[in-house]
């Protein structure tokens, strides 16, 4: 029998047999078992799973004789699944909380929209003009069951959710749960945009104020009978079970309820409707009792609401809203009346009616907003903290470590208010021992943990203290006391004129100190130090914090100043000026240096000069954060200054060598070419290497692209940056025993400031403040082919403008390629940083990791790069992204990951199929890819009949059958037009990348 005559016998046998319309036998007993197994004590599976089953197979597509997919047959099959799935909900008593949490949303819309077709809704009717009070009681409560499903999966849709953490990738079920999440947004779409019939629904069930019935087991099989025997009994007032007026209201109320406060978040006057609707339920529930009520409410949940509601609708004129803490407190909160907040919290320290949590959470809002700028609130902040801590005692609760964090650095006004609290707290009247017990423990111990005897004195003398401790427990406390600090007698008195005692002079040094290291306000640095230099002349206050680094071409100049207090002053103002610059607070970084610059200038114009300089380089980073991030040009006058800067004569001044760097990278950056290439002084270009190097490179991009005669300025650089990459014969070794490869040399093109350029590590680090995308597409072209040229290479590696650079290099052994491929490296990494969207680069980036062989890395990087450039590939891609050369590679890197069938499928990339790769890859048994599911992607016939063969030879069945499947699909057919023939292979080479990408990204 020849493959062709056996393709078409497998076709035949595989269609679908026609079950006899006649004989239902089966589904008859599996309605029989399903009465039996819901009649179990606990079933297994659980009833709400029999639903999924039954509308899962009621929902299952056909397949027609042409194997073409067909919506499910309203046959009566399907009929009876759909009906076994709502005598499931049934016998559940449509409990919306059981179904709920068992069914997905698109599953319980199907049972739902179910129920409304055998209960008699006309399809498309908008429930909204359907007047309930008219329908038949089953009727009215269909209606009323899906319209308050939907307003609970609205309300519940708006709550977060947490994300279940994804086991290892596998397409079907990625596929699957994609589509059901899709259909769930689907769905959630409609109902949000039906949302406001479905209130008003529920708002007219609340009119109807009499009793409905709700679809039970033995109306569904009168429905399911013949039309004739029907009639009137499932219509009639006491078919189903009966749910009363008052249960409709309660839970009707509810729903409504919680709709209406999910949208007071965006309109506040609707948290009235809410309150109105919440409270309505609770006397409802009072009223009946809850154990009455057909359907459940949580009534903790319902409370809350509630309380909630207080809150948000209270008014300041409303008295009777004050009533509770709770709105007292969202008052407070609300109009900035914190003193009235910090008393509530303290008389709630007698009643203690605020929870823990409530209590913590006003406190940490307290501290959001203190830490927004709001300064006046520190003081209530530790008020509040202070009322929690001494609750937190009396409920024999662990000491939140903020109130530690407060009490740090005690003052007699927080002692006062620490004091005024637990008197306040406690009732030694009518307290029991045990709250005097704690009371008394946590004054002792706070006496124990301070240092300062003044703060002790204030606590051990109070009148609380006195009354909690006996005579015995104050005396070993003294004792204990005396022990920490012998040579102090101490008093159970307090001395009258201690708090007059002044601080000595080495206290108030190490306090004036330690403001000084925080201080960023110029002034405020200038005072501490003239106080600290009033109080002793023997210290460098500049050397007091480890933290102020200022570079030693500077440090050199600013420790000569003969004056100590202007030397310590200038330092300070230059090392923190520099620390903010480096940490991006250019606000306090140009203050910092302003005042410098006001202060050197009347003594030292090399110093003025300097502090010009960083001034400048604090412009230019500003610029770049700021203005420059969204490809604002940057002033006139800022480039002017740069020009300045790199065109100063000023001799004896000290330069950063930074400075230099940034700004011939600040003139490339904003394309200033024309004064690099034409207007840039001579001597300048022989005396600054950088501004040569940014020469050089500023004609090379200006000349992009052109004819081959003008690329001299590229031959130039080239050569420049091979001379720099060229190794000596002398390496300076790191501590770690690894060459440094720092190279000493001669430069004649004036490229290195006294012949040492660092070239490992921080590799080149000239280049990378560039933020212009062709400057750095140039530098990253120049490297690869430089990389490139080596004679030990075997991949490649791709950029743009490669073919500018010469192709070879007459000494090679000179070039030290370990600091050229550590430079592509570093070089592509930070181009991605600056546009990670930018596909050539990506390219670079693949084939860097390919040339590693790390090829999951390097497949993530081609598919991205074709991600980027084509829309997430509903576009096509670029076919100079995709080059033949590229595709080899991501086959090459299928391969070595053991995915062959997708080896197979990119073989139809390449311009010409390379049928004999993808033939030897299809006959590895052993792939690690989702093999057969891929066979939808492949539009290549003679492939198709190739696997249709091969796993006939194996007899691999099923697998053939989605061979042939795939290939009798009419638009692969060979007769068709070149256009739908492209147009097939280009929808299954989307497919094919995007199932890809999501493996891969």
């Amino acid at each position: 029998m020849s493959a062709e005559a056996a393709d078409r016998e497998a076709a035949t046998s595989s269609r679908p047999c026609t079950p006899p319309q006649t004989s239902w036998f089966e589904f008859v007993l599996e309605e029989a078992l399903l009465e039996q197994h819901l009649q179990k004590p606990s079933p297994d599976p659980p009833p709400v799973q029999l639903i999924v089953q039954f509308l899962e197979q009621a929902s299952k597509p056909s397949v027609n004789e042409q194997n073409q997919v067909q919506p499910p047959p309203d046959n009566k099959r399907n009929r009876i699944l759909k009906l076994l799935a709502l005598k499931v909900a049934a016998h559940l008593k449509w409990d919306l909380d059981v179904l709920e949490k068992s069914l997905s949303v698109p599953v319980l819309n199907m049972l739902l929209n179910e129920l409304l077709c055998i209960s008699k809704v006309p399809p498309g009717t908008k429930h909204v003009d359907v007047d309930l009070s008219n329908l038949p009681p089953t009727t009215a409560m269909a209606i009323l069951l899906y319209n308050r499903w939907a307003i609970r999966t609205i309300v519940q849709s708006s709550f977060p959710v947490k994300q279940v953490k994804p086991g290892p990738p596998q397409l079907n079920v990625m596929n699957q749960i994609q589509q059901e999440k899709e259909l769930t947004e689907n769905i959630l779409k409609v109902l949000k945009e039906q949302a406001a019939d479905s209130i008003l629904v529920l708002e007219g069930a609340l009119k109807l104020n009499k009793d409905l019935y709700v679809h039970t087991i033995r109306t569904l099989d009168l429905l399911a009978m013949e039309p004739g025997m029907v009639n009137g009994e499932t219509e009639s007032s006491t078919a189903g079970l009966k749910i009363s007026a008052e249960e409709i209201q309660c839970q009707v109320c509810y729903d409504l309820g919680a709709i209406y406060f999910q949208q007071g978040s965006t309109n506040a006057a609707v948290h009235e409707k809410a309150k109105e609707k919440f409270f309505k339920t609770k006397e409802l529930i009072a009223k009946n009792g809850s154990s009455s009520l057909h359907f459940t409410i949580d009534e903790e949940r319902l409370a809350g609401y509630c309380q909630a509601c207080e809150v948000l609708t209270s008014s300041s004129d409303d008295a009777s809203q004050q009533a509770t803490p709770y709105s007292q407190i969202h008052s407070c909160m609300k109009s900035g009346k914190y003193q009235d907040l910090v008393k509530i919290f303290l008389e709630d320290n007698l009643t203690l009616s605020l929870p823990e949590q409530f209590r913590q959470s006003v406190l940490r809002e307290l501290f959001q907003k203190a830490q927004q700028g709001n300064d006046a609130l520190d003081e209530v902040c530790f008020k509040v903290c202070v009322c929690n801590t001494v609750c937190d005692v009396l409920q024999d609760r662990t000491i939140d470590i903020q109130f530690c964090q407060l009490f740090l650095k005690p003052s007699k006004e927080k002692i006062d208010f620490l004091l005024e609290v637990c008197s306040g707290s406690i009732n030694l009247e009518n307290a029991s021992e045990a709250s005097k017990r704690k009371m008394a423990a946590f004054l002792k111990n706070l006496c124990l943990g301070m240092e300062d005897l003044q703060f002790v004195f204030m606590i051990s003398s109070h009148e609380l203290f006195i009354k909690l401790l006996k005579d015995d427990e104050r005396k070993l406390l003294i004792e204990q006391m005396r022990k920490r600090s012998p040579r102090i007698n101490l008093c159970t008195k307090p001395v009258t004129s201690f708090y007059d005692i002044p601080a000595s002079a080495s206290v108030n040094i190490g306090q004036l100190e330690h403001q000084l290291i925080l201080s960023v306000d110029p002034w405020r640095i200038r005072q501490i130090l003239i106080e600290l230099h009033g109080m002793t002349s023997e210290r460098q206050f500049w050397t007091i914090s480890n933290k102020w680094e200022v570079p030693n071409v500077y440090g050199n100049v600013i420790l000569g100043i003969k004056d100590s207090l202007t030397r310590d002053l200038v330092y300070i103002l230059m090392a923190k000026g520099l620390h903010c610059c480096a940490i991006k607070d250019f606000v306090h970084a140009k203050q910092l240096f302003a005042a410098c610059l006001e202060l050197v200038t009347e003594f030292s114009p090399k110093l003025r000069q300097v502090m010009l300089n960083e001034m400048l380089l604090l412009d230019i980073y500003t610029h770049e954060a700021g203005a420059g991030v969204s490809g604002e040009r940057p002033p006139s006058d800022l480039i002017s200054r740069v020009r300045g800067y790199l065109e100063m004569r000023v001799p004896d001044i000290p330069l950063r060598q930074v400075i230099a760097e940034e700004c011939v990278a600040f003139l490339l950056n904003w394309c200033e070419n024309e004064y690099l290439t034409m207007q840039v002084p001579l001597p300048l270009v022989q005396t600054n290497p950088y501004v040569k190097l940014g020469q050089l490179l500023a004609a090379t991009c200006k000349e992009l692209p052109g004819p081959k005669e003008s690329r001299r300025t590229a031959k130039d650089l080239w050569e420049v940056v091979v001379q720099i990459c060229s190794v000596s014969n002398q390496h300076k070794r790191g501590n770690d025993g690894r060459v440094s490869l720092i190279k000493h040399r001669e430069s004649t093109l004036g490229i290195m400031y006294s012949g040492v350029l660092l070239v490992y590590g921080n590799t080149f680090f000239f280049f990378f403040p560039l933020q212009e995308p062709l400057v750095l597409t140039t530098i990253l072209s120049l490297f690869v082919k430089l990389h490139n040229v080596r004679e030990d290479i075997v991949n490649d590696i791709a950029a743009e403008h490669i073919s500018i650079w010469p192709s070879s290099i007459p000494n090679l052994q000179s070039v030290d390629f370990e600091a050229v491929a550590v430079t592509v490296k570093e070089l592509v990494s930070y181009a991605l940083t600056i546009n990670a969207n930018n596909h050539f680069w990506l390219i670079i980036q693949a084939d860097i990791y390919f040339a590693t062989n790390q090829y999951s890395a390097a497949l993530h990087y081609y598919l991205q790069a074709g991600a980027v450039c084509s829309d997430f590939f509903n576009k096509m891609v670029p076919p100079d992204v995709y080059t033949d050369q590229v595709i080899k590679r991501m086959i090459k890197c299928c391969s070595l990951l053991n995915c062959h069938t997708q080896v197979a499928i990119l073989c139809q990339f390449l311009r010409e199929v390379d049928y004999k790769t993808a033939f030897k890859a299809l006959q590895e048994q052993n792939s690690h890819d989702a093999m057969d599911s891929y066979y939808e992607y492949i539009w290549d016939v003679t492939i198709l009949e190739y696997l249709t063969y091969l796993h006939h030879k194996r007899g691999e069945t099923d697998k053939r059958q989605i061979a042939i499947k795939a290939i009798g699909q009419t638009e692969l057919n060979a007769s068709n037009p070149e256009e739908i023939l492209q147009l097939a292979a280009q929808r299954r080479k989307k497919k094919f990348l995007q199932a890809m990408a999501k493996l891969y990204f």
